[in-house]
């Protein structure tokens, strides 16, 4: 475990919180592995390896594209269609293949065969079993509706979470303080209990930050941060998390 501020939250880490707001993708659901195993089942049923070299270069290319996609939908650039639409479209793109029915077929499959999966961050269960009785559980998610909750109901996680906190329902995505202090309205919780838990350190992270709560940084990857932040604790498993709340 490793801490990011200056250790002051180390001390105050069993203070007086009463709500945890959890992200779900690659935070308790394992959004890197459900989603890879949708895309090699389009990749096999669609017989992408028609287009494609292989998985992995189709993979690559899909990847790059559908990031750049989500970062413009953050900035709201682009609609929630046009991303489902051109993450498939664009790679096929790249290949020379140009057919919108494929591309449709691809995206509609696609949130159904990764809403169906089942694969959890290690020690997620555990972590929520120990946390139900004592605090108040929500989650804060920028995934589209229609998936989240069938991932949530298919993974068994639904039962933890008293509230379901959904940008798309909003209006607004993470880090916007619009959908934080819409948070607090909605689980009926001041700023001073509210404690954030999740794995992006933009939208998870500084978001929640920026409208005063406290939160957790689950740095799952090791990812490099060059910031340094008063108010947050970094840790690399959820496990480490138990021992602080």
């Amino acid at each position: 475990m490793r801490y990011l501020s200056n250790g002051i939250l180390t001390i105050n880490m069993k203070k007086s919180y009463t709500h945890l707001f959890f992200d779900l993708d690659d935070t308790l659901w394992d959004f890197s592995k459900n989603s890879d195993n949708a895309l090699r089942r389009l990749f096999s049923e669609y017989r992408l390896d028609t287009y494609f070299e292989s998985y992995e270069y189709f993979h690559s290319i899909y990847l790059l594209k559908n990031s750049s996609l989500w970062d413009l939908y953050g900035q709201g650039a682009i609609t929630k269609s046009y991303l489902s639409y051109e993450r498939f479209a664009y790679p096929l793109r790249v290949v020379g293949i140009e057919n919108s029915d494929l591309v449709n077929a691809l995206g509609r499959d696609y949130l159904s065969f990764t809403s169906s999966g089942t694969v959890l961050i290690s020690g997620a269960i555990e972590l929520l079993e120990s946390l139900k009785d004592r605090y108040v559980l929500s989650i804060l998610s920028n995934g589209f509706k229609e998936v989240q909750y069938l991932k949530l109901k298919n993974s068994d996680l639904l039962k933890y979470f008293r509230y379901i906190i959904l940008s798309e329902e909003v209006g607004v995505l993470k880090p916007s303080r619009i959908i934080f202090d819409e948070s607090l309205k909605i689980s009926n919780c001041s700023v001073g209990k509210a404690l954030m838990i999740g794995d992006n350190f933009e939208s998870d992270v500084k978001g929640s930050l920026a409208c005063g709560w406290d939160a957790i940084y689950f740095n799952r990857f090791n990812e490099v941060i060059n910031e340094r932040t008063n108010g947050i604790i970094e840790v690399n498993d959820l496990t480490s998390i138990k021992l602080l709340l």
